[in-house]
C-alpha cells in the first residue's frame, strides 16, 4: 500500500488524520490515523532506596487511573533521551545516574502513527517533588514498589508491562 495524499482532519490536543491509501490492485482506500506525536517512556529503579518508582495518574483512554511507568511526549526539537530526562524530573522529580535503551515501539500500528521509545533508568538523587506541571493540571502519584511487588502487580499499561518484562529478563 502507498499512502497519496494526507490531510489533517482535527489539529486540537491530539492530532487526526485523513489518510487516501492505494493498494496494489489501484483501488483507493479512505482512513483514519490518530496521530498523537512521539513518546518517551522508562521504568526507574532508585538504586539507594533499591525501589521501582513508577506513576498512578488518571488516563482518559482507559478512564481510569492506571499505574505505569514515566511517560511523556517528546517536544518539537527535543531527542528522546533530553524528553525521558525531563519528564522522570517532572513526575518522579529525579535526576537520572544511567539510562539504558529499550525499545523504540509502534503501541498500536494498526490506528497510530505514534511511537514510545522505552527505556530503564537507575537514579539515586530525588532533586525535585515530582507530581507533574500543575501548568499541565497534571496530577501524578508516585508509587515505589519492590521487584517483587513489581513483578506481582497486575498491570495493564502496554509500555509498563513490556519494560517490566524486559527488566526481568536482564536485571
Amino acid at each position: 500500500m502507498q499512502i497519496v495524499h494526507r490531510e489533517r482532519a482535527y489539529d486540537g490536543h491530539f492530532k487526526l488524520n485523513k489518510l487516501t491509501v492505494k493498494t496494489q490492485e489501484g483501488q483507493e482506500l479512505l482512513r483514519e490515523q490518530f496521530a498523537p506525536g512521539h513518546a518517551v517512556a522508562a521504568l526507574v529503579f532508585d538504586t539507594q532506596a533499591r525501589q521501582y518508582v513508577l506513576t498512578r495518574q488518571f488516563r482518559f483512554g482507559a478512564e481510569r487511573e492506571l499505574l505505569e511507568i514515566a511517560a511523556g511526549m517528546i517536544d518539537k526539537n527535543e531527542s528522546p533521551e533530553t524528553a525521558v530526562r525531563r519528564e522522570i524530573h517532572e513526575e518522579l522529580g529525579y535526576e537520572i545516574d544511567q539510562l539504558i535503551p529499550i525499545v523504540t515501539m509502534w503501541p498500536s500500528p494498526g490506528t497510530s502513527a505514534e511511537t514510545i521509545a522505552v527505556y530503564y533508568a537507575e537514579v539515586s538523587r530525588q532533586t525535585g517533588a515530582g507530581g507533574g506541571l500543575a501548568a499541565e493540571n497534571e496530577q501524578i502519584e508516585m508509587v515505589r514498589l519492590t521487584r517483587e511487588e513489581l513483578i506481582q502487580e497486575k498491570l495493564q499499561d502496554a509500555k509498563t508491562l513490556l519494560a517490566v518484562q524486559w527488566t526481568q529478563l536482564t536485571k
